[in-house]
């Protein structure tokens, strides 16, 4: 699983970026693929929002546009280095997704984009209780990631993304029903594909990719 060109694209921003872009096609392209978890969400300037597993910062950037509280978070110093240098307004946290240091109900929101793939299933079930403690009564959990495809003209394209950037955890996820483990660990969990308010969990790009926005109950 996986080729060379997967270290190398977390040693580059440049490859990182372009790969970014050319997966994002399906949904319309990067813009709107780094704003699709927020749709239809209030987000307001005062809110304490955490974008979890930030990586360089390009979702830190979209949210930094809503809210003057954002933290991000990541255990790699390299990219957290690069998350500063891309959006010096948000503050940074480097610390593992599972073990996170911040008090019970610290967050409005917390955001995640394209990274619970790369965990371990019972890593992922770890970080879902983090992040559920992390959050405030009636705080939303917002994602974007893999799913299994539903419409079959996406499998080849997802099948070779997977095989040249991904690690054997992307299959377990695609195989996995997140929307239920979610709802295991108390959040409220939708089922809207007009997604028009949280809680929704709704797929786009063929069934490809996912959008959750979990609440967590009051």
């Amino acid at each position: 699983m996986a080729t060379f060109l997967r270290p190398l694209s977390y040693r580059y921003q440049w490859l990182y970026d372009g790969i970014s872009r050319l997966a994002a096609l399906g949904v319309g392209g990067e813009a709107r693929f780094r704003h699709l978890a927020l749709e239809g969400l209030e987000i307001a300037p005062d809110a304490r929002v955490l974008d979890l597993c930030c990586g360089s910062g390009q979702a830190t950037a979209v949210l930094a546009q809503y809210s003057q509280q954002v933290t991000g978070l990541d255990a790699s110093p390299r990219s957290l280095d690069r998350a500063r240098r891309n959006v010096p307004e948000a503050d940074y946290v480097e610390a593992f997704a599972e073990e996170m240091p911040f008090p019970e109900g610290s967050f409005d929101l917390v955001h995640t984009s394209a990274a619970l793939h790369e965990m371990a299933p019972e890593q992922l079930r770890m970080i879902v209780a983090e992040v559920y403690r992390v959050l405030k009564p009636g705080g939303i959990f917002a994602l974007v990631d893999f799913h299994r495809p539903t419409n079959p003209l996406f499998w080849p394209g997802v099948v070779a993304f997977l095989w040249l950037f991904e690690t054997e955890t992307a299959w377990q996820l695609i195989r996995a029903d997140l929307g239920g483990l979610l709802a295991e660990a108390g959040f409220e969990v939708g089922d809207s594909p007009s997604g028009e308010n949280p809680p929704r969990h709704c797929l786009h790009a063929g069934g490809s990719l996912q959008v959750i926005q979990a609440i967590k109950g009051v």
